[in-house]
């Protein structure tokens, strides 16, 4: 065993047993990498990886490579999950020096901590065009001992490159409502009509794309082409193999242009994205194809990465028995011999084959539509959902069985904050949960629920949000302060504006559900350390906090990936804040971070799409909805305000007079007549009162 041993990563415990001599990120490794004059071999990775599977197989466990690395090189294993800081960082630097980048990201470094050699995956003899890991390690080991100066060179261009690219810099100008219409159009030019979505393989689900269609939408009506485009998105994605049928959620990327190969790996942070953007599809065409999607997708989340306190797990592995896939995957005789007479039927719906679609066997995809299959079975079309429902509970109890692929349990703030407001929205929303399959029901919350006055429609959903918010408020900060990680009762010392930024949104998500005001005092109180902690001078905000680690160069990312930028979460939540509160401070800040994306998200909008929602945001007009009085009346012009979906509305509600740590939104806002009202307002100047909910809609 090596150092990883002692780590509380799943990923670095997958290294624990290898022969490398392996040390965490810290200051034990880079004391010794100075000390004794050798290069660091930074290995960057996570725990879902497949192809960090591959190379800790083909390599790390290789005793005479390890041998080669453990005396040629210090070696350390960093988890891209835990340390998004560190993957920034060197990722940028693996691009610049090779134009691309992935994970396992191979880095080397001098003592210094400058990249000087990067690469992803490297295999243990050349082939494809990509040198052996072991030529690898000779040729730098060399290079390292006879052409020390030609290293230093280069590790110091690329650490200028890196100070310069990832300082990001404010626009000279700032995006006004013409340029998001340009934006739109731009996005909706390179759309695949063909087989939906963006790019080519591999293809990646964008649901941060295809939310701000949907915004957009709102503004050109829902028979336009941006509408159009994210519908289509949502349907080819969910009807292809990368959704799964059988157990719901959505695995990471298609490996394929048409949806129809995944690479299996789940992670909770597209599951938490696209829950929303099906949610939103459904708020606004009252399709049950979309809602179906949202409670199945949910239900995953509750059975199958949810730990017993309330946080979520990280992600589950792509592989089983060492096999990317199998457990997902299907032939003819395992269907015929779980579903007996429905097999017919089922294959017909997913076009299952004994050949199979991928290495002889069958990734599930609906190949037929309700009406075709009720034509071809003479069945109602309107049995066909709860038929096929019952297949695939027959499918799941079977697969149930099989041996598991791994699940990364840490818990990670950020990630929890994006699924803590899908669980928040989908609560006030979704009127019912039509197949819950728990294996057993959510315990309660650590807090007492009460009895709202505004209850929300889904009692269960609306569980497993309060739960999740206790335990991250309670777990990630164990002495005031908020951290990123948890697992097994410890935390990690680090934390990241993503962290608080989403956290407070899912914070604002559930207030706006129950509206405790606990959750607005929290969502503030993180706000205001994130701006003491993270602010930079010149505009938005540091990843790293100013009383982090000191590392190469402190980054401030401001593209979004497959997880939104924090600068863009930050903004987004300083905006929904100063809606409520009327602080100006957090306005400013917001527009202040707007300014450095102007140039980029004109230019590469679908690497900017969290931020184009936020732009959307800032433009408004945005509504604001302050309630005060109790009962059902209340409720009533509650439930109106929820009853379509409308992106740029903040809603307060509270029994009159409101408490002292209510949302400024509901201070002075008497009752009309002594009955419960609504006050439409746009920053904070309010129309005449309403106490008739047709009244309140003609408002909105």
């Amino acid at each position: 065993m090596n150092r990883l041993s002692r780590s509380t990563s799943p990923y670095l415990l997958q290294h624990a047993h290898n022969p490398v001599d392996w040390f965490p990120w810290g200051e034990e490794a880079l004391t010794k990498a100075k000390a004794e004059d050798k290069p660091i071999f930074l290995s960057i990775g996570y725990a879902a990886c497949h192809w960090c599977h591959v190379m800790a197989h083909e390599s790390f466990e290789d005793a005479a490579t390890a041998a080669y690395m453990n005396e040629h090189f210090i070696n350390i294993k960093v988890d891209r999950e835990e340390r998004p800081d560190l993957d920034a960082i060197y990722m940028q630097a693996t691009t610049a020096l090779t134009g691309s980048g992935g994970w396992p990201m191979s880095v080397f470094l001098t003592p210094d901590l400058q990249p000087f050699y990067a690469g992803t995956y490297f295999p243990p003899v050349a082939r494809y065009n990509m040198p052996s890991f072991r030529d690898v390690l000779n040729g730098l080991a060399n290079a390292w001992q006879n052409e020390r100066a030609e290293v230093a060179k280069v590790g110091g261009q690329v650490t200028a490159h890196l100070q310069s690219a990832l300082q990001s810099r404010a626009s000279n100008f700032s995006l006004a409502p013409q340029h998001l219409e340009a934006i739109t159009a731009a996005i909706i030019e390179h759309y695949d009509w063909g087989y939906g979505g963006w790019g080519a393989a591999p293809k990646f689900p964008q649901p941060m794309t295809i939310e701000f269609l949907l915004r957009r939408a709102g503004r050109e009506g829902n028979t336009s082409t941006g509408m159009k485009a994210a519908l289509h998105a949502l349907q080819s994605m969910a009807r292809g193999g990368m959704y799964d049928v059988v157990g719901g959620g959505f695995s990471r990327y298609s490996t394929d242009n048409f949806w129809r190969v995944p690479h299996f790996e789940k992670m909770l942070y597209d599951n938490a994205q696209l829950a929303r953007a099906y949610l939103h599809a459904w708020q606004v065409t009252g399709e049950p194809f979309y809602s179906y999607i949202v409670e199945e997708t949910l239900n995953f989340v509750m059975r199958e990465l949810t730990h017993p306190e309330g946080g979520f797990y990280s992600s589950l592995d792509a592989d089983s028995e060492g096999v990317e896939g199998k457990y997902y995957v299907w032939t003819v005789d395992e269907i015929e011999s779980t579903l007996g007479a429905e097999s017919r039927f089922f294959v017909a719906a997913y076009g299952v084959s004994a050949q199979g679609n991928w290495e002889g066997r069958t990734v599930l995809q609906r190949a037929l539509d309700d009406a075709t299959l009720a034509s071809r079975f003479g069945l109602d079309p309107e049995t066909v959902p709860a038929k096929l429902a019952e297949c695939h509970r027959s499918l799941l109890a079977v697969r149930e069985r099989r041996i598991r692929p791994g699940t990364d349990d840490k818990v990670l703030t950020a990630w929890n904050g994006l699924m803590l407001a899908a669980f928040a929205e989908a609560a006030r929303v979704v009127t019912k949960s039509h197949a819950v399959t728990t294996k057993q029901a959510p315990a309660e919350s650590t807090r007492l629920i009460r009895v709202e006055e505004h209850r929300p429609r889904n009692d269960i959903y609306y569980k497993v949000a309060t739960r999740s918010a206790d335990f991250l408020l309670r777990a990630l900060r164990p002495d005031g302060k908020l951290r990123r990680a948890w697992r097994d009762g410890q935390v990690t010392r680090e934390v990241f504006l993503e962290d608080y930024a989403a956290l407070i949104l899912g914070l604002l998500e559930l207030y706006q559900t129950d509206f405790d005001n606990h959750w607005f005092s929290a969502a503030v109180q993180l706000a205001d350390e994130m701006l003491q902690r993270f602010s930079d001078p010149a505009g938005g905000f540091f990843d790293t906090p100013a009383d982090g680690e000191t590392l190469l160069v402190r980054p401030k990312d401001i593209q979004d990936n497959a997880t939104p930028s924090g600068n863009a979460l930050a903004c987004e939540a300083l905006l929904k804040l100063a809606a409520l509160t009327d602080n100006g401070e957090y306005r400013d800040r917001a527009e202040q971070s707007l300014w450095l994306v102007s140039d980029y998200a004109l230019k590469y909008p679908t690497a900017f799409a969290r931020w184009l929602s936020a732009l959307d945001f800032a433009h408004g007009p945005v509504k604001q909805v302050a309630v005060v009085g109790a009962g059902e009346a209340a409720e009533v012009l509650v439930q109106a305000v929820r009853s379509a979906y409308r992106p740029n509305v903040v809603a307060a509600a509270s029994p009159h007079p409101p408490a002292d740590d209510a949302p400024a939104l509901l201070r002075n806002r008497p009752l009309v007549d002594g009955l419960p009202s609504a006050y439409v307002c746009e920053s904070f100047v309010c129309r005449q009162p309403v106490t008739d909910v047709n009244d309140l809609l003609k408002q909105l």
